[in-house]
């Protein structure tokens, strides 16, 4: 049984701070670069280059190489603005990775994109296709064309 005025125990560390990392980002030129690469090589016609903003950021407590962000249907009628996406990747894990490797994470982000280049993403997996199956047959295809 334990007694009902049990005292608290003190806290060793008074008034420790935490460090706060920022996030920060960065246009990423060369993943840009890589991006129009692929989609001549690989042939992706329903993606327009010119749509797609890259971007590599610093700080952030995601574990994933990258991501790719929408822009909804609601925000691009409003805004009056056409469907974009922003590729980020985050210099943390993807800067580590060999030319192949980032190759692929980039494939990975660029089949989210549909066909109709919407604004909206595709998920990873549906009945029909898987993403992960996707990347290797499309990165061997760009590796037999360069």
């Amino acid at each position: 049984m334990w007694p009902i005025n049990t005292p608290k125990k003190k806290s060793k560390v008074k008034n420790q701070k935490l460090k706060v990392k920022k996030l920060e980002w960065e246009e990423a030129t060369d993943v840009k670069k890589d991006i129009r690469h692929l989609l001549e090589t690989i042939d992706f016609y329903h993606i327009n280059p010119t749509r797609i903003f890259c971007y590599r950021t610093n700080g952030s407590k995601s574990r994933s190489y990258a991501r790719i962000w929408s822009f909804p249907k609601i925000f691009q009628h409003a805004l009056k603005i056409e469907a974009s996406y922003v590729i980020e990747v985050l210099s943390k894990y993807y800067d580590k990775l060999n030319t192949d490797e980032q190759k692929k994470v980039l494939i990975h982000e660029l089949l989210h994109i549909p066909k109709n280049f919407s604004g909206a993403l595709l998920p990873h997996r549906t009945k029909s296709r898987s993403i992960g199956k996707m990347v290797n047959e499309l990165f061997k295809k760009y590796k037999s064309k360069i």
